[in-house]
């Protein structure tokens, strides 16, 4: 059986699938957004679909450590608007 790729969430540390997980893209045009499919091209980071988590990633900044760049508050509500399933 094979077996699924592992992320580590940025929130809690913790390794999870990588298909249980949200990924954000930085692409080669530095634009970020949310990868909902897990195909798109460019840096990708993970997040668990936890508010708790992106709650710690905003305080903490992690994402714009790791993709290096500066990320709108846009970008947050995004991400707040697809764990909350709006």
């Amino acid at each position: 059986m094979k077996s699924l790729p592992q992320r580590t969430c940025m929130g809690c540390m913790q390794k999870k699938d990588k298909n249980k997980l949200i990924r954000i893209v930085k692409n080669k045009n530095n634009e970020i957004f949310v990868d909902k499919n897990g195909k798109q091209d460019g840096r990708g980071a993970y997040i668990c679909d936890n508010i708790e988590c992106l709650e710690k990633v905003i305080k903490s900044k992690r994402l714009e450590k790791v993709l290096e760049t500066k990320i709108s508050q846009e970008i947050y509500e995004s991400l707040r608007g697809v764990i909350l399933g709006k």
